[in-house]
């Protein structure tokens, strides 16, 4: 039995996967069971942020884990302390909750902004507005959450106090807002929804009004954050501070990790016992987060990401075939002519590069320590398949 007849026999068929088996990885590149090397455009949706194996990352994942590798948060532990206190000064948020993923890092934002509006208002203040088109997990809250009609299927009844407005269109958001509204949650680029990216405009206007009202600013920057867009956080481009904000994927460099970071304002909103997460926060993850932290943060290496994604932009804009390139900084949407994304991906996997999709459009979320050599390389490939 082959690796993936064992695996589509034994595991419950939620994905569809690409036939391939992969088997190691180094830099930039990984390695099927087969020997057959391919550059990797999507680093894991995005998760691994360093690419495989980073030398810093594993050293600090292999010397956490031969040390001491889970204790529950019914203890302290110096490496969680560590990276929280390191994490809030960089992003200067007050403090956070540690999660496992970016719905339940959504999840907890949820819960948070409608206990603020109870603990202040009381009952009937509880519905969040989302956008259209937003994706924001899979569990039912944050499916509930996600603005898309595909997701809203088979498994009713739905989480109620959901509201969608459409992106960029800050009447249609006006509309929706009253005084049963506690929050509004968005993401500054919307990934699963097609790589589109908020205008500067809406954005100013949503926050204008939320802080006029007393509504809560939720930013999931489960994709976008930890210098995906070429700043550690996508809303620093936008010129503001939501009063919680949402991390997952790249966060732990491909450890499964989340976080839930609130402002002053939101701080003491959970209290003991009104949330929790066994693995929250557990020590390899911790250990793995930090070492993302220091390398995104070291000198110039957002400058460095920031010059990529201008070089790979252009040389996607030039390709015949290509109608137009959306997204922020390394998360690149390309929305093509005569081509279907999913045949492009396959194409490309029979070329030896690993790229995504979103909707309609190709998708590449691409390790931010990608090189030039390695960038140029994976260009030619798509190139001359999209041609």
């Amino acid at each position: 039995m082959t690796t993936q007849e064992k695996q589509n026999s034994s595991v419950m068929g939620t994905y569809g996967r690409f036939p391939v088996v992969l088997d190691s990885g180094s830099g930039e590149n990984c390695t099927d069971e087969n020997g057959k090397s391919y550059i990797d455009f999507g680093s894991g949706i995005g998760t691994s942020s360093l690419g495989y194996c980073n030398e810093a990352w594993t050293e600090a994942v292999c010397t956490q884990a031969k040390k001491l590798q889970h204790t529950s948060n019914l203890y302290y532990t110096k490496v969680q302390a560590d990276y929280a206190e390191a994490l809030c000064n960089k992003t200067g948020y007050s403090k956070v909750f540690f999660c496992n993923s970016g719905a339940e890092s959504n999840e907890c934002a949820i819960k948070l902004a409608r206990k603020y509006s109870f603990d202040k208002y009381g009952k009937g203040r509880h519905n969040i507005i989302t956008l259209v088109n937003s994706f924001h997990g899979r569990t039912m809250c944050t499916l509930s959450a996600t603005g898309q009609d595909v997701f809203h299927n088979y498994f009713f009844p739905f989480i109620e106090g959901f509201r969608y407005a459409v992106a960029n269109d800050i009447e249609d958001m006006k509309s929706k807002i009253d005084d049963t509204v506690c929050a509004v949650m968005m993401e500054y680029v919307q990934g699963e929804g097609g790589v589109n990216a908020l205008d500067k405009e809406f954005v100013d206007a949503v926050y204008e009004i939320c802080a006029e009202k007393d509504i809560l600013v939720i930013t999931d920057e489960v994709q976008t954050g930890v210098g995906r867009t070429g700043t550690f956080l996508a809303g620093e481009q936008f010129g503001h501070k939501a009063d919680v904000v949402t991390l997952a994927k790249g966060i732990a460099g491909g450890l499964p990790m989340g976080a839930c970071l609130a402002n002053e304002k939101c701080e003491n909103v959970l209290d003991k016992g009104s949330h929790g997460s066994t693995f929250g926060g557990n020590p390899v993850c911790c250990a793995a987060a930090q070492a993302v932290l220091d390398t995104v943060t070291g000198a110039g290496f957002l400058d460095e990401v920031n010059k990529k994604a201008v070089y790979i932009r252009e040389k996607l804009a030039a390709i015949d075939g290509v109608k137009s390139v959306s997204g922020l900084g390394l998360m690149i949407g390309i929305e093509l002519e005569n081509m279907t994304a999913l045949d492009v991906a396959n194409a490309a996997l029979e070329k030896g590069l690993l790229v995504l999709t979103a909707k309609t459009k190709v998708r590449l979320l691409p390790p931010l320590t990608i090189t030039y050599d390695e960038i140029d390389k994976g260009l030619a490939i798509l190139a001359n398949i999209i041609k």
